[in-house]
């Protein structure tokens, strides 16, 4: 499902910094996260979509995810931002 969703998705962001400069903007439309993530790390990702009523998908492992956003490294997270 990953992997479908990400790869018809116009617009999306992979990794930290991307997705947290698009939710600043306010323009995440559904998360992935990385279970094997630190948590710490992802504290302020899972709040703010709990905050906003973001659509989150937890993902087994980061290389996973980073395979479904079709990079060689794994990331702990990467968004579908609103078209």
């Amino acid at each position: 499902m990953l992997d479908e969703t990400f790869k018809h998705a116009k617009k999306k962001t992979v990794g930290l910094k991307q997705t947290q400069r698009a939710m600043e903007k306010g323009i995440v439309r559904r998360v992935f996260i990385a279970n094997d993530a630190e948590k710490h790390i992802l504290r302020p990702i899972l709040d703010w979509c709990t905050t906003h009523h973001v659509e989150r998908i937890e993902v087994p492992t980061m290389k996973d995810l980073g395979k479904a956003c079709g990079i060689e490294v794994g990331t702990a997270v990467a968004a579908i931002l609103e078209e």
